[in-house]
C-alpha cells in the first residue's frame, strides 16, 4: 500500500527518488513546475528530453502519458515527465488526468522508485479546477493496486492548494 502524504512547498527541493513533471507535450521547458524543474536540474534534462523527441516522440509526448529522464541536480534520481490535459467544459477529460497518475506510477515501478513527488498536474495554466484535480489525482493514487511506491507525496505550491488536497484526502478517508 502507497502511503499518500501532503506538503506545501517547492517540488524541485524535494529529496525522492523521482519527481513528477507537469510537462507539456514537448517536453522541452515551459512555466510553472515545468519550467522550476527543468531550471533546477539543468541541462541534463533538456539533453535527455531533446533524445526523447528525437526518438520515440517526434510528435511530444502524448497527454495522460509518462517518460523518466534523469533528475540532473535536483535531490532525486529520476524526473517522470507527465502531459495532463487543458481542461474544458464542454469535454470530460478526467481519464487522461488520471491517466497521469497511473502512467507516472508505472514508470516509477519500472524505474525501482519507491518514493515520488507529485505536482497537481493540470492545474496551472492549464486550468483545471483544483477541487476536481485533487479528487482525480487522490483516488487515482490511493486505488493505484499493484506498486512498489511506499511513499507519493503530493507537494503543493501555496496554501489554497495544499488547503484542497487535505480536505480532498481527509473526505476520501472517510469514504473507505
Amino acid at each position: 500500500m502507497t502511503n499518500i502524504t501532503l506538503s506545501m512547498g517547492d517540488i524541485t527541493d524535494q529529496t525522492v527518488d523521482a519527481i513528477v513533471n507537469a510537462a507539456n507535450s514537448s517536453l522541452l521547458g515551459g512555466g510553472g513546475v515545468d519550467g522550476a524543474i527543468h531550471r533546477g536540474g539543468g541541462p541534463e534534462i533538456l539533453e535527455e528530453c531533446r533524445a526523447l523527441r528525437a526518438s520515440r516522440y517526434g510528435k511530444g509526448l502524448p497527454a495522460g502519458q509518462a517518460v523518466a529522464t534523469t533528475a540532473g541536480r535536483l535531490p532525486a534520481r529520476w524526473v517522470i515527465h507527465t502531459v495532463g490535459p487543458v481542461w474544458s467544459s464542454g469535454e470530460d477529460r478526467s481519464e487522461t488526468l488520471a491517466s497521469c497518475y497511473r502512467e507516472s506510477l508505472r514508470v516509477a515501478d519500472e524505474l525501482g522508485a519507491r518514493t515520488v513527488a507529485f505536482p497537481a498536474v493540470s492545474t496551472g495554466v492549464y486550468r483545471w479546477p483544483l477541487d476536481d484535480a485533487a479528487r482525480i489525482a487522490l483516488t487515482e493514487v490511493r486505488d493505484a493496486g499493484t506498486t512498489a511506491v511506499t511513499e507519493a507525496r503530493f507537494v503543493l505550491f501555496g496554501q489554497d492548494a495544499y488547503d484542497v488536497f487535505a480536505r480532498t484526502w481527509e473526505a476520501l478517508r472517510k469514504e473507505s
